[in-house]
């Protein structure tokens, strides 16, 4: 059950109600009542508000923080989003995550719960500090080739010998294109 006791937001006047969880419940009213108020202003609100507070201190920081809504209790409030009737996008590839910025939460969740592999030897990739390259690189024995690649273009055709000529100037000998 959500609970909700002493709300007093904007125009609500200490309110009190129990909702049920995983059902869809619909507030009607005139103009004023408080609709609004009590969907987006409390209910939504707390819901991302606990939800970013669950969040590393990391995370908190890009996400900003939302206001405590005015009430005496607040219980059993899921995370949550909100979609409004009047969010539209022209863009064609606009989805639902993107229109209500979930695609953001989303992300940060993902990034902090995933753990990432390499697809190619399937190993677990883990961040390493740039002394930590250093040394790894001066462990090599003497005279072993070490290759750094980088990718300068990906999925755009063309010649790019603008890019070649370049390269020449800065002192690179080869470059690798199509993994050859």
């Amino acid at each position: 059950m959500i609970e909700l006791k002493g709300v007093s937001v904007h125009n609500l006047k200490s309110i009190s109600l129990k909702l049920k969880q995983g059902e869809l419940i619909v507030f009607t009213g005139v103009s004023g009542s408080g609709k609004s108020s009590l969907a987006f202003d409390t209910i939504y609100t707390e819901g991302q508000r606990r939800y970013i507070d669950s969040l590393s201190a990391h995370a908190k920081r890009y996400l900003g923080n939302l206001p405590k809504p005015d009430a005496t209790l607040l219980e059993g409030i899921p995370p949550t989003i909100a979609i409004e009737q009047k969010t539209s996008s022209h863009n064609p590839r606009s989805t639902v995550g993107t229109i209500t910025a979930i695609y953001d939460y989303l992300r940060v969740l993902y990034a902090r719960l995933g753990e990432p592999y390499c697809p190619i030897s399937g190993e677990k990739v883990s961040p390493i500090s740039k002394k930590e390259i250093e040394r790894l690189i001066l462990e090599q024995p003497e005279k072993t080739h070490l290759i750094f690649l980088a990718p300068l273009i990906r999925s755009s055709k063309g010649e790019h010998k603008e890019l070649f000529v370049d390269l020449i100037k800065k002192g690179f000998l080869r470059v690798r294109v199509d993994k050859e």
